[in-house]
């Protein structure tokens, strides 16, 4: 067992997909197929199911996954301990406020890895090199990078009388105790097509919002990735279908820099993710 066949097992666990992995860890599938079997073999024991879709990690896998992070992380803080300070390659990049922590950490992770990079993060409205944003936020020459979609739902305290219903109405909340969020982008949407309502409280983050919620404040709706995981609240769709496309956008204008297109490269790939062509809205005429 070496650290090469950890990193390779480690990408195949995230991307449960070989050539997914392969691509991350610039090998062929074959090889990183064969480092598995390895693995495996020298373990004594199965750790993924291989299938049409691509790897589904075993129990095995999900016990070995933390032990196998711990063994990289460690190696790299050794191999930049006696590291001398080079010159870093600077990256200032937007961030939407709503996206959710386990995506968040997906997107960074790649990026706070690599120790020749100076990372700055701003707000999503903030100048930058490129943004993580909504579709509907691209401005006019900024190329957009579709990463996945999610749907809104509304995110209840347990006990709520609501929750004995699959699908919620626009109707059912008039007269809910509702919690507004500083930072939706479809404020304005949900606005127009709700009855109409005195906010109890505003949330000023995604963590604020879920924390009122869960202790018993009001309703809140959110894009499904901050609530869904959340043991401490009860999730229900809503009949209007509002989704959200998000994606990384930067400007048409200006070539992307090496650390850039790395940064496009790893980006990760949701299980939810629909992935569509790249696009770019054109600056309009006077």
């Amino acid at each position: 067992m070496d650290i090469r066949e950890l990193r390779y097992f480690a990408a195949v666990y995230r991307e449960r997909n070989l050539t997914a992995a392969a691509k991350r860890c610039f090998i062929s599938q074959p090889s990183i197929s064969a480092a598995i079997t390895h693995l495996e073999a020298e373990l004594g024991t199965t750790l993924f199911i291989r299938h049409k879709k691509g790897m589904a990690p075993t129990e095995s896998a999900a016990q070995f996954h933390g032990v196998a992070r711990r063994i990289i992380d460690e190696a790299d803080a050794a191999r930049n301990l006696f590291r001398k300070p080079a010159t870093r390659q600077p990256l200032t990049l937007g961030l939407l406020r709503t996206l959710d922590q386990a995506r968040t950490i997906a997107l960074l992770k790649p990026l706070t890895a690599n120790a020749d990079l100076a990372l700055r993060l701003v707000g999503a409205n903030e100048k930058a090199d490129a943004r993580i944003v909504a579709k509907t936020m691209i401005g006019a020459g900024e190329h957009f990078i579709p990463l996945w979609s999610e749907r809104y739902v509304a995110a209840l305290p347990p006990s709520h009388p609501l929750t004995l219903k699959e699908t919620l109405r626009t109707t059912d909340f008039a007269g809910v105790p509702m919690i507004d969020r500083c930072h939706c982008e479809q404020q304005e949407f949900f606005k127009r097509t709700a009855p109409p309502r005195k906010p109890v409280a505003i949330a000023e983050s995604e963590e604020w919002a879920m924390a009122l919620v869960a202790a018993g404040v009001g309703v809140a709706i959110v894009p499904e990735g901050v609530a869904r995981g959340n043991p401490d609240v009860a999730v229900r769709t809503i009949e209007i279908d509002v989704t959200r496309q998000v994606g990384l956008a930067y400007p048409v204008g200006n070539p992307p820099s090496d650390v850039l297109k790395e940064f496009i490269a790893s980006l990760p790939r949701q299980a939810n993710s629909r992935r569509v062509r790249p696009t770019t809205r054109k600056m309009k005429r006077a």
